[in-house]
């Protein structure tokens, strides 16, 4: 009797202690993630800055369109705004607002992989959505690859932004997910023979040769992705923008949105306020991803924040392997992504390790204080690799070279740099791309006069500009933005611009994306919770 007091009260604790874990996530995710903290962590990416970083327009008091973020969205969006619309002979002003410098957030602090979900989403998403639109999103992702490259191309900054194809490689140190994951591969190489002859799987011992992974290593799984400098792609894209563009095309740094409001009687637009002053406009476009909820309080608990964690080392002077990328999978909750720089001293980029972040990563959600780092996660980056390569390849720990680039310096021991970064956790885990009901905005629209402008007013043209006016948003990647943001920003400024069918969004933009009242309503943490204890 004794005993089975004890175990029931040992499981009482248990579930007390999870029940106050949940709600306290419940209450930290639902309030305002706030607006990015000034001097965050120093991202590797980051430096040297770029010439734009700090880039100040003179703020206008109004715009045809305003994009509040200036990462990878908000460079797509405005992109396609700014060629479209000059391409058929319109002027317009488009309006950038980024709290702090230019490409501060999730973009400038990621991992740099190109390297999108396939097999790990596909038996989900084909039960949740049906095979045609599971296929669909495995499309959709794969296209980011070609696309970065092209974009990179055509602005002409394809060697500073590094876009590289590699081979990726899944790393498996535990048995029991390696052969769920092998199960996976062999219905998703069924189902997609257009992808089926990318994906090779490869067991203990010949995974540990050819990869140079540890002696315990029990296979692996491996296909073509890419790498890419987000931080320089990105502010390389912004600065040809400003200079195409000089006129039409203002970014303001150090610059944050604090509210909107909406039309009235005496003025017909989004009203946006800033330190600076405030602006007017017919169109919003939210591209802060985990900052979204700040100015949509209807999005709080269905876009969450979360802290990531990023490392820049060295390598070991005995691995000496082709550059590739990796994801090391030796827990059931959590992985760890690595890339490595193809120039300078050729660095590791290592992320992840939530799980070491104390209740299962459950810390980390609802955080976007990314002025710090977790110390937990950050010891555990700093010793992961020669465990995942094992000792022997590691070898002799690197030795800091003398490149005398100017660039700023760094510590000198096998880790660089620490730092974190916030990204944006959707719920369902799907991003959220499209017009905004009013419902989720909580804001009326303009009427759509207000993007009918006089002749008094721009002395030459009358411009009505594609859909009607709204708030409009592309944000929620899960971690997964360099396979999804681009696209979603391109798709997102065709449905501005009232172009759908023209731009074939039909085609090649999965649905499932896009936001709507129901959705939204159903969309409840619960099942990201679920979700992450799959």
């Amino acid at each position: 009797m004794g005993n089975a007091l004890s175990l029931v009260r040992i499981a009482l604790a248990e579930f007390l202690d999870n029940l106050r874990t949940f709600q306290t996530l419940q209450a930290r995710i639902q309030r305002s993630p706030g607006l990015p903290l000034p001097n965050p962590t120093r991202s590797f990416w980051s430096y040297p800055p770029s010439p734009i970083a700090a880039h100040t327009s003179q703020l206008p008091t109004h715009a045809d369109f305003v994009i509040i973020g200036s990462g990878i969205t908000g460079a797509s969006v405005a992109r396609r705004l700014l060629d479209s619309l000059h391409g058929d002979g319109h002027n317009v002003k488009v309006l950038m607002l980024e709290a702090r410098d230019a490409c501060s957030g999730a973009t400038g602090r990621n991992g740099g992989h190109i390297s999108p979900p396939l097999y790990h989403d596909y038996l989900s998403l084909k039960r949740d959505h049906g095979q045609a639109v599971a296929q669909k999103m495995i499309k959709f992702r794969l296209a980011h690859l070609q696309e970065l490259r092209c974009v990179a191309e055509e602005e002409g900054i394809l060697p500073e932004s590094q876009w590289r194809e590699v081979d990726t490689v899944d790393a498996f140190y535990d048995l029991e997910l390696f052969e769920r994951a092998k199960i996976k591969v062999q219905q998703y190489k069924a189902d997609l023979p257009f992808d089926a002859e990318h994906h090779q799987v490869y067991e203990a011992e010949e995974a540990i040769e050819k990869f140079r992974l540890a002696s315990d290593s029990v296979g692996c799984i491996s296909w073509s992705a890419g790498a890419i400098h987000p931080y320089q792609f990105v502010t390389g894209i912004l600065a040809k923008l400003l200079s195409r563009y000089p006129d039409d095309f203002l970014l303001c740094t150090n610059t944050p949105c604090t509210s909107i409001a909406s039309p009235t009687s005496s003025s017909p637009y989004y009203t946006l306020s800033t330190p600076c002053g405030s602006v007017t406009t017919p169109h919003v476009i939210h591209a802060t991803n985990g900052w979204s909820a700040t100015l949509l309080e209807n999005l709080r608990a269905k876009i969450v924040p979360f802290r990531g964690n990023m490392s820049a080392q060295r390598p070991g002077q005995s691995l000496t392997a082709p550059q590739r990328s990796f994801v090391f999978y030796s827990a059931a909750i959590g992985y760890d992504y690595l890339t490595q720089l193809p120039g300078g001293e050729c660095e590791f980029m290592l992320g992840g390790g939530f799980a070491q972040d104390g209740d299962e990563g459950y810390e980390a959600m609802g955080n976007t204080d990314d002025t710090t780092y977790s110390k937990r996660i950050g010891a555990h980056l700093s010793g992961a690799l020669p465990r995942y390569f094992g000792e022997d390849n590691w070898g002799k720990e690197g030795v800091p070279l003398e490149l005398g680039d100017g660039t700023e310096e760094w510590a000198k021991g096998r880790v660089k740099a620490l730092w974190s970064g916030i990204l944006g956790i959707s719920v369902d885990l799907l991003p959220w791309v499209g017009r905004l009901p009013r419902a989720v905005s909580g804001r009326a629209e303009p009427p759509l006069s207000s993007v009918v402008r006089s002749e008094k007013e721009d002395g030459a043209e009358r411009l009505h500009v594609g859909a009607a006016p709204g708030e409009w948003i592309a944000a929620g990647y899960s971690g997964e933005g360099m396979v999804h943001a681009w696209l979603s920003g391109k798709a997102l400024a065709e449905m501005i611009l009232g172009r759908e069918v023209e731009g074939g969004l039909g085609e090649w933009f999965p649905d499932i994306m896009r936001v709507t009242e129901k959705r939204w309503k159903k969309a409840k943490v619960e099942n990201l919770l679920d979700a992450l204890k799959d």
